[in-house]
C-alpha cells in the first residue's frame, strides 16, 4: 500500500508538535489552555474543536502514533501496537474479551467504521430517568447532521461480502428487517481489514480527520504519555502528572511530566477514565466514579456453507437488524442487535470453541464460516446494572462486570435468532459459541441444544467492543458525576468527552454518538473559555 500518500508522515515533516517518550529531550513541565486525555472519538473531536477556536491545546496518548505506513494487514502486528492489552483485555473474571483500541486516534482507528445515530428510544430514557432534557432527537440532530458531515457517514453503495449477504438472505426469509449499515469511509477500497487500521488512509477516522486538524491549528501531541493523576485542590485541577513509557508503551521509562492547564478534559475512554479519576481521588460524593460500565455483551454464532463465505474479505460490516431491539420495551427483556463480525485467523481462532482436533477441523473450514453477533443491550432493567471499574495493586484498571442470569438468558435467546437465520440462509452446520455445544446439521437440532444449553459464565464464550458509562451525565449529582454539558460535577475545570458518560448502553455502536455529544459540549466549553462560538468541522 506504499503508493498511497500517508498524510500523518507529511503532517510530521511539515512540522506537526508532536513528541513521543522515545525523544532525546522530553519537557518536564508544560502550560496550556486545555489539556485533553485520549485521542479518541471524544479527545479527537474536542482537540481539533478547541484548537481551531484558537486555545493552546496538548493532547496526551498513552499509545503510539501509527499510521499507514505502518498498517500492514496483520493481526501480529496490528494486536500489539494498536489495541488495549495486544487485544486480550478482560473483565476480572476473565469472562469477557474487551477490544478497545490503544493508539492515536483511538477505537476510531482500529473499528469497523459502523456510526449509527442514538437510538430514540435510548434517548428518551436519559432525558425521563436522568434529566437530560437537552438529549432529545431535534437538540442533537444537528450535531449528527454536522459530524456524518465531516466524516463522510453514509450507507454503504457497494455490493456486500458474502458474510454480510448471509443476514441479508436470512433474514428476508424469515420476514426479519435488515438495513444497511453507514459507514465513515471515503472512496473505501472495500479491503475488509478496518480492524487492523487501513493502509490506504480511507476511513475518515480520527486520525485522518480531527487530530491532523487539531495539529494544524497548533495543537501539540504527547505520545506514548500516560495521564497518571490529576492533582486537585478543592472543586478545581491544577496539573495532570504524565509519565513517559518505555519502547513497548506498557511501562514507565523514567521521567514524568507535570501538565499545567485552565481546563482538563479527559476523553480515555470508559474504563481508563474511571480510573484516572480513582487515581486522582477526585471527588465523589455519591461513590459514582467507575459504576454502572456497561458492555454491550456480544454473543457468536457461527456457520459453515457449502459455498466460499471469505470473511476477511471486503467491508466488514454492511447489513444489521434491530428486529430484537423493537420488539420488547427497552426496559422490558434484554434485546439485542445482530450484526456480522469480519473474520480474521487469530481473532477467529481465539473466539470459537474447541480444543486440538475439532478446533483445527473448524479452522481448516475457515473460508467456509460465517459469523453473526447478538450485542446485547444492557443498563435499562434492574437485573443488567452492568460493572465497576476498579484499580490494581499497581493503580492500572480493572473492570468487574458480572453476567447475571437475566442477561445469559438473553444470550440464549439471541442465539437462537442467529442460528435461525443462518440456517434460513443455507447453512449445513451451526456452531453457537459455547463451551459445551457443538455443531449442529438442521435448525430443530440446534433449537433444541440451545435450550438445553447451560447459560453460565466461561461457558457462554462473550466479547465486547463497546465500553460506556462509569461517569454518566445526569442533571442531579446524585444519579451522575457529569453535568448534561460534560463538566464534571463536584470539579468545575474538568470535563469527560468520551462514552463514560453514558447512563446507559446505546443498543447501537457507540461513535457517531460520542463524536456527537462530545463536539456540541467542545463547541461550549469554547465558548465559555473564548467568548465566542466555535467555526462547525468541515
Amino acid at each position: 500500500m506504499s503508493d498511497f500518500p500517508d498524510p500523518v508522515a507529511a503532517g510530521l515533516a511539515s512540522g506537526w508538535r508532536v513528541t513521543d517518550a522515545g525523544a532525546g529531550q522530553l519537557p518536564e513541565d508544560i502550560e496550556c489552555d486545555v489539556a485533553i486525555v485520549g485521542t479518541g472519538a471524544g479527545g479527537a473531536i474536542s482537540a481539533a474543536v478547541l484548537a481551531r477556536s484558537g486555545l493552546r491545546v496538548v493532547m496526551i496518548e498513552e499509545g503510539p502514533l501509527r499510521s499507514s505506513r505502518d498498517f500492514n494487514m496483520l493481526e501480529s502486528e496490528a494486536y500489539p501496537q494498536l489495541y488495549q492489552e495486544s487485544a486480550a483485555r478482560k473483565t476480572k473474571d476473565k469472562a469477557i474479551n474487551i477490544l478497545q483500541g490503544r493508539c492515536v486516534g483511538g477505537s476510531t482507528t482500529v473499528n469497523w467504521t459502523s456510526s449509527f445515530r442514538t437510538p430514540p428510544a435510548t434517548l428518551g430514557y436519559w432525558q425521563k430517568h436522568y434529566g437530560l432534557d437537552g438529549f432529545g432527537v431535534e437538540q442533537l440532530a444537528p450535531w449528527f447532521g454536522q459530524l456524518e458531515r465531516y466524516l463522510s457517514v453514509g450507507p454503504w453503495m457497494m455490493p456486500a461480502n458474502e458474510n454480510n449477504d448471509i443476514l441479508l438472505r436470512g433474514g428476508q426469509r424469515l420476514g426479519i428487517t435488515v438495513g444497511a449499515v453507514p459507514r465513515n469511509v471515503r472512496r473505501c477500497l472495500d479491503l475488509g481489514y478496518c480492524g487492523m487500521g487501513c493502509p490506504a488512509n480511507r476511513k475518515a477516522a480520527m486520525l485522518d480527520t480531527a487530530i491532523p486538524a487539531a495539529l494544524e491549528a497548533g495543537a501539540t501531541l504527547l505520545t506514548r504519555a500516560r495521564a497518571e493523576r490529576l492533582v486537585t485542590a478543592g472543586a478545581k485541577a491544577s496539573s495532570l502528572e504524565v509519565a513517559w513509557l518505555d519502547e513497548t508503551g506498557l511501562r514507565p521509562r523514567g521521567g514524568k511530566c507535570t501538565v499545567r492547564a485552565r481546563h482538563f478534559v479527559l476523553a480515555g475512554g470508559a474504563i481508563n477514565t474511571p480510573a484516572l479519576l480513582l487515581r486522582s481521588k477526585a471527588p465523589d460524593p455519591h461513590q459514582l466514579t467507575g459504576r454502572r460500565t456497561f458492555l454491550h455483551p456480544t454473543v457468536v454464532s457461527a456457520a459453515l456453507f457449502p459455498q466460499r463465505v471469505d470473511g476477511d474479505q471486503g467491508a466488514p460490516q454492511v447489513y444489521y437488524s434491530d428486529h430484537f431491539l423493537a420488539r420488547d420495551p427497552i426496559d422490558g427483556p434484554v434485546g439485542y442487535k445482530i450484526e456480522v463480525p469480519p473474520l480474521h485467523p487469530v481473532l477467529t481462532a481465539t473466539t470459537l470453541q474447541g480444543f486440538g482436533r475439532e478446533h483445527a477441523a473448524r479452522m481448516r473450514n475457515f473460508n467456509h464460516t460465517n459469523a453473526l453477533i447478538a450485542l446485547l443491550r444492557d443498563g435499562f432493567h434492574p437485573e443488567c446494572p452492568g460493572g465497576t471499574v476498579a484499580l490494581h495493586d499497581d493503580g492500572s484498571p480493572v473492570l468487574d462486570y458480572p453476567l447475571t442470569d437475566f442477561l445469559l438468558e438473553g444470550a440464549r435467546r439471541a442465539l437462537l435468532s442467529m442460528a435461525e437465520i443462518q440456517f434460513a440462509a443455507g447453512a449445513h452446520t451451526v456452531f453457537p459459541v459455547h463451551e459445551m455445544a457443538a455443531g449442529y446439521s438442521s435448525w430443530a437440532l440446534t433449537k433444541a441444544a440451545i435450550m438445553a444449553l447451560p447459560m453460565k459464565p466461561h461457558l457462554t464464550r462473550v466479547v465486547s467492543a463497546h465500553v460506556m458509562g462509569g461517569c454518566p451525565l445526569s442533571a442531579s449529582e446524585r444519579d451522575g458525576l457529569v453535568r448534561p454539558d460534560a463538566r464534571h460535577h463536584h470539579l468545575e475545570n474538568v470535563s469527560i468527552h468520551d462514552a463514560s458518560i453514558f447512563p446507559t448502553s446505546l443498543g447501537t455502536n457507540p461513535q457517531l454518538t460520542i463524536f456527537a455529544i462530545c463536539a456540541r459540549a467542545s463547541a461550549e466549553l469554547a465558548r465559555q473559555m473564548t467568548g465566542r462560538a466555535p467555526d462547525p468541522l468541515a
